[in-house]
């Protein structure tokens, strides 16, 4: 920034020791350098604070490009809500108006679906565990077994 040659440099060195004298020179360094550190300081805020306008309007012009590109985007993919599912009703409840228990109440809402876990299959060669306090002959089924058609045992990945 400043290019000061070194003969420069110590005929400012010589002016000082010979205007400011050799007692009070350290003195006269030590303000010297405080103020070159405040002054660094002032342009290290004053660039950092440029840097952060700079930033904060990148940002800005980045979301009113997110913001066009979306709507773009919007327009090009409306979104289209699925029409709703009417079961079909037999005609025995059909003549019976009353919702049950199980049935969900009729509002015009989107009904959102319900997630079921696959069961886990346990081959037929594991034994199901005893429940806790069981004696160890004769060991009955878990609660949260449940035995297939063929003989397999079923677990709930719930319960395991």
């Amino acid at each position: 920034m400043f290019d000061i040659a070194p003969s420069e440099f110590l005929l400012v060195a010589f002016v000082a020791l010979v205007v400011i004298g050799p007692k009070d020179l350290p003195k006269a360094m030590r303000v010297l350098g405080y103020w070159v550190g405040r002054a660094r300081a002032v342009g290290r805020q004053f660039r950092n604070g440029f840097d952060e306008m700079v930033r904060e309007a990148e940002l800005e012009e980045m979301e009113k490009k997110w913001k066009a590109e979306n709507e773009r985007i919007m327009r090009e993919h409306p979104f289209a809500p699925p029409p709703p599912a009417t079961p079909a009703l037999p005609d025995h409840a059909a003549a019976d108006p009353a919702p049950r228990d199980h049935e969900a109440p009729a509002d015009d809402a989107v009904q959102q679906p319900v997630m079921v876990e696959k069961p886990h299959v346990v081959p037929d060669t594991a034994a199901p565990a005893a429940p806790h306090g069981a004696e160890q002959g004769g060991a009955e089924p878990r609660n949260d077994d449940h035995h297939a058609a063929d003989g397999r045992v079923v677990q709930d990945k719930a319960a395991s």
